[in-house]
This record gives C-alpha cells, sequence and structure tokens, in this order.
C-alpha cells in the first residue's frame, strides 16, 4: 500500500491493537444496556461473571484476529496450500486458528490473570475466529463484533487508513455506531444477533458505503492492483512448490522481511 501512498506505514499489530480497543468499546455499549443484559441473561444464560470474561475472550480474539496473514498482506491469499480434507485452500482464518491452537495455547492459558480470573481456553479463542458454533454454542454471536458487515475489524482499518493515506472514503461515526450497536432476536431460529438502533440505521448505512468507496478508489486503484500482480510473480517464484507451507511453524518463517531480503538476494544473483 505505501508504494502508492507513501504515508500509509502502520503496522498490522497497530491495526489489531485497534480491533481490539473498538471490540471493547462496541461489547461495553452493549454490556450497559439494561435490554441488552437481559437478552444475554435470559436466552444465554449469563450471570455478570460470565459476561465480565466473555468480554476478554472477544478482546482476545480481536487482538489474534489476523495473526495468520500471509507476508505483504492479502497479496500472498491465492498462494495459501489447499486444505486436503475440504478440497479448499485455506484461508488466512484458518491459519490464524492454528496458529493460536498450536503455538499460543501455553501463553493464553498460563497467563497469571486468564488462569486465576478467567480460564479463557485457546480453543475458545480460536473457535470464536473461525465461527465454531459446535465449541461456542449460541456464544458465537459474538463473532459478529470482530467479523460482520458492522464489525470492528472493518471499524478499525476504515479509519485507520482514511487517516494514513489521507483521503475521506472510509470515515464514518465510529462514536454514533458503538452508541447505537444492540441486541435483536432472529425471529426463525430466536438467537440474539448485533443490531442497531432505529437511530443507528444511517451510521450503519455510512459504514457499509464507506467501505464501498474505499475499495473503489483505494484499494482497486490501477497502480496497487498492478503491485499486487507483480507481487503474485514474486510469490510464485520463491515459495517452494509456488504455496506457502501447510505446517504452522514453517508458514512462520515466511515474514515481509524474508521475502524482501529474498527479492533483493535474486537481484544480485541475476546481476552477477
Amino acid at each position: 500500500m505505501d508504494m502508492v501512498y507513501p504515508s500509509a506505514v502502520y503496522s498490522r499489530f497497530e491495526h489489531s491493537l485497534g480491533v481490539m480497543h473498538l471490540a471493547t468499546l462496541m461489547y461495553d455499549s452493549l454490556i450497559l444496556k439494561e435490554e441488552n443484559v437481559s437478552i444475554l441473561k435470559s436466552k444465554l444464560s449469563y450471570n455478570d461473571s460470565g459476561l465480565k470474561r466473555d468480554k476478554q475472550l472477544v478482546r482476545i480474539a480481536a487482538l489474534l484476529h489476523d495473526v495468520g496473514h500471509t507476508p505483504l498482506s492479502h497479496s500472498g491469499e491465492e498462494f495459501m496450500p489447499e486444505n486436503k480434507t475440504t478440497g479448499k485452500k485455506y484461508g488466512h482464518e484458518d491459519y490464524t486458528a492454528k496458529i493460536i491452537r498450536e503455538n499460543l495455547r501455553e501463553v493464553i492459558e498460563n497467563h497469571r490473570e486468564n488462569r486465576t480470573n478467567y480460564n479463557i481456553s485457546a480453543e475458545e479463542v480460536a473457535s470464536l475466529i473461525e465461527g465454531n458454533e459446535k465449541v461456542l454454542g449460541e456464544k458465537i454471536f459474538w463473532k459478529s463484533l470482530i467479523s460482520s458487515q458492522l464489525d470492528a475489524d472493518r471499524g478499525d482499518y476504515l479509519l485507520r487508513d482514511s487517516h494514513h493515506i489521507g483521503v475521506k472514503y472510509g470515515i464514518y461515526d465510529k462514536d454514533r455506531l458503538i452508541n447505537t450497536i444492540k441486541l435483536a432476536i432472529e425471529p426463525e431460529e430466536e438467537k440474539p444477533i448485533l443490531a442497531v438502533d432505529y437511530g443507528g440505521w444511517h451510521v450503519a448505512e455510512e459504514l457499509i458505503l464507506a467501505r464501498y468507496l474505499i475499495f473503489a478508489q483505494v484499494y482497486f486503484h490501477k497502480t496497487r492492483r498492478a503491485y499486487d500482480y507483480h507481487l503474485g510473480r514474486v510469490f510464485e517464484s520463491l515459495l517452494p512448490n509456488g504455496m506457502f507451507p501447510e505446517a504452522v511453524d514453517d508458514f512462520l518463517e515466511w515474514d515481509d522481511w524474508k521475502i524482501f531480503q529474498l527479492i533483493k538476494a535474486n537481484a544480485k544473483e541475476k546481476r552477477n
């Protein structure tokens, strides 16, 4: 991105912190409203300590939601290997879940505050990101705070990209969205879902339109797309068999700096 928009130099870690912060604000806004707490307690048998616990679950999932991304953001996603069980390519969410289960389990489960107060498992965090209802049951609706039409992920990157790039396309009224989100009951299955008050309809539309505009005017900019194409050819030539490794530890060896070093080494070799 910064090859086209020089000021777009923030890191994915900064974005992840922003998503955690925004998801926290959304969660707090929901449970400050008595009608939402009533739904959570009646439909999902929550108590006050359960609400406090699952706030931390949402925060951890929001912080870690992107740890499975390929180097150089989305440019490498077409080179994910095939999942032999499903016959489909892995997505970055699949790698995120694997990294949480295999590499971050001890960090999460042995953290003193978690072990003492919440007992949140790595499996719960991975399942929330995956949307695994078998593990989380009806609590799966918390995934909406991280991945949905009105989630904290979109909410952060739209404002962050607009700020760093210097455009207006991704701007929406964040505070209004936070203040008007609510829980509703899905009429057919009678399950809680994320919604907005009538007074929040316009800001919901604003966010959806902001996303469309920033994709059309920024992410799909012809020069940026050209960089994506050439990066794709780089991945194709550098990766073993043209694909990222399936094993998590091997996958994690491929970061931005390794790609840049290999590009530099290959260019030097060709000059000589």
